[in-house]
This record gives structure tokens, sequence and C-alpha cells, in this order.
């Protein structure tokens, strides 16, 4: 198939998501000289269409097109909202092997964004037309045979660590200002959660950025300005037309803002313009830890424990002994089912499934009874990473 065939024959096609989107990934597989994924794995075990998966939040869903470490593939109707899709799909992400690529595409429009653990994110997206450009086709083409062509050059330490260098001058200027330690370190936080909030969808519209985009044509109003957002944050409210929700935790336990000069306003755009969706949240255990003692200022965005020092203390002594006794369950939960299937009475099979039943379940309490202590937590990064649990994907 011709790119020119492709985007003709798409372009008139008016079929709803569920009839056209396994056409639209075979005729994408004939125009790109690839494999469909009958044809790669017959058997379905690595590559297949409708790939069942668990949902982060719990229930089950599925991904339109799934390839064992390259992509996991969600495909929605024509004008969908692409945002939605990919956080539909971001749901699915662990319990698909955590694939190096998100995909999501209405068959009219392509949005491939990485997925690699410690790396920057990037997206690159583009239309159906765009599709005559080898280049874009090329992008489709390293998605489903060499991934490692579209991995991002930065990784996520690096860049956390170029943000924490922003707030580095930003801390150390308000408290030479003569700002308390603790007030600074708070204040910091909150513009740092700010903009994490604001990439990740939690804030609309890039408000924050257009606040301190504002106030640096005027100083003086940056602190009456960040006291309404703060003060809507505390409790959800509104900030001009605009609805923003309750942020629970203390964070937001009221309004207080610190005022800012032209010079500490710029640090802050400038700190805007990073891609907060890829930073490591733990930099705000770190930010706060140095920002409450003056003497560790220079320590403040040159160092904080990163994800993979953490991970190498925690894997060995608390993820690989769960992910074994989970191994040791599973296999227990695959016998009993399979003596389920081959019992010869029902009330045979109906005690079988509820071993296997009872054996994740008991699992799970176990879970959820874990507990960790770290009584010299300082920051709080190792509780922070082992918390989340995506290095168990």
């Amino acid at each position: 198939m011709t790119p020119n065939e492709f985007i003709a024959k798409w372009h008139a096609s008016e079929l709803k998501e569920r009839s056209a989107a396994q056409e639209h990934f075979i005729d994408l597989c004939r125009l790109l000289g690839e494999p469909t994924p009958a044809e790669a794995d017959p058997k379905g075990n690595h590559y297949c269409f409708e790939r069942g998966a668990l949902k982060d939040t719990g229930g089950q869903g599925w991904a339109d097109v799934w390839k064992r470490h390259h992509f996991a593939w969600e495909y929605k109707g024509r004008h969908a909202n692409l945002d939605s899709a990919f956080n539909q799909l971001r749901q699915y992400a662990l319990a698909l092997e955590n694939p190096p690529l998100l995909i999501v595409s209405d068959m009219r429009r392509f949005r491939i964004r990485t997925n690699w653990t410690n790396s920057v994110s990037e997206t690159h997206e583009f239309e159906l037309d765009d599709l005559v450009d080898g280049s874009a086709r090329d992008k489709l083409k390293w998605a489903m045979s060499d991934p490692e062509r579209l991995r991002p050059g930065e990784t996520r330490q690096t860049l956390t660590e170029r943000a924490a260098r922003h707030f580095a001058l930003l801390a150390q200027s308000l408290r030479d200002q003569g700002h308390d330690p603790d007030d600074v370190a708070h204040f910091v936080n909150r513009l740092v959660f700010c903009m994490f909030a604001e990439d990740v969808g939690l804030l609309p519209n890039e408000m924050f950025t257009r606040m301190v985009t504002r106030a640096r044509r005027r100083p003086e109003k940056f602190a009456g300005l960040a006291r309404k957002l703060f003060g809507a944050m505390s409790t959800g409210g509104e900030v001009g037309f605009e609805d923003v929700d309750w942020f629970n935790g203390g964070l937001f336990d009221d309004d207080t803002a610190l005022p800012m000069d032209k010079e500490q306003i710029q640090t802050t755009l400038e700190a805007c313009g990073l891609d907060w969706s890829s930073i490591d949240p733990s930099i705000l255990g770190t930010l706060f830890e140095r920002g409450l003692d003056p003497n560790k200022r220079s320590q403040l965005g040159a160092h904080y424990t990163d994800r993979d020092k953490i991970k190498r203390i925690i894997d060995p002594v608390i993820v690989h002994p769960l992910l074994a006794q989970w191994e040791t369950v599973k296999s227990r939960i695959a016998d009993s089912l399979k003596r389920a299937d081959a019992a010869k009475s029902k009330g045979a099979a109906t005690r079988q499934r509820r071993r296997a039943k009872n054996a994740l379940g008991a699992f799970l309490e176990r879970l959820r009874a874990f507990a960790v202590l770290d009584p010299a937590c300082g920051s709080g990064n190792f509780l922070f990473v082992l918390r989340r649990w995506d290095h168990l994907g």
C-alpha cells in the first residue's frame, strides 16, 4: 500500500472505532512493510490485538494493539480526545509490562509518547496527511520494529537535577532577603508542585505559567496573584473563570505566598518551561529538606538521592523477596485453576477455584498490611519511591 492510497482510504472512511481499528492497523503494517500481529506472532503471546490488562485504578481494560517491549496502542473514534485516550492507556501500562512507547490514534491523528523508565518523556505527533513524509512514517516503523531509535537523550535524573538548580537560585535569593528558611522551603515546594500539577493536567490551561508570565511585567502583583491561586487550591474554588480542585495533604493549607522580584519571577518562569510531568516527584522532599537548613544551600539542586540508587537498596531488601513470594502464590493459583478445569464434579471445581481466590486474597492482604519504617528518612525519597511500586512492573 502506498502512502497516498493509505491517506485516501482513511480520509474517506466513516467507520466507527470498533469497526475500523484493526483494519487501520493492518493497512499501516502494509504501508510500512511490517508484518501484522498474526503474521509475526500466530499465538498472540507477544504481539496481538485486544490485549487484556488490569487498570491501576482497578477493573479490566484492553489495549487495542500490544507488542512486548515495543508499544501499547489505543484507538479512538474520529475527533476523539487523545489526551483522554493516553490517560486511559497509561492506566494499563504496568500490566502490559511497561512498554517503552504509548501510542494513541483516532485514525487521522497519531501521537507517540515515550515511556522509558528514568527518561524524559517525549511526544511525537502527526496527522494522516503527514504520512507522505518519510520522517513521519519512519517514527511509526521504528515503533513497530526498533523503538530504541525513539529513546530520548535526557534522563529523568538529569532533568530533575536541572530543575533543582533553578530552585537552588530562587531559594537562596529568598533567604538572602531575610525570609525564614522554613517559609522559603514551604513556598518553593508550592511553586514546584504547581508546575508539576499543571503539566499533568491537575491545574487547567497552563494556569500557573500564565500567572507567572503576567507577574513578570508587574512583579508587585505576584504575591496577590499567588495567594488567589493557593487559596483556591487549599479549599477548591475558582481563579478567574476556571475551576480549581482541592489539593489535600497540607501543602496548600492556607494562601500564604512570598513576594518575588523580577529576577526571581524570571527564574521561576524558566523553570516553568521544563516538562514537569517527567521530573521525579521525589524532588519535593529533597528541596524541602535542603530549604530548611541554610547551611546546606550548596547542596540544594546539586545533590539528591536519585531513583536508581534508591532501587539498588530497596529492590534486594524489599521488592525482590515480595516478587519471589508472588511467583510462589501465582504457581499455586495456576495449579488450583488447572485442577478446577480437570475436576470431575462441580463441587470439586468450586473448591479449587475458591482455593485460588483465597490464595490471591491472602497475598493482597499481605501487601496491604506491609509497612516500611525509615526512622532517618530525611527528604523521604526512599519511602516515596517504595510507595509508588512502579519498579514492580
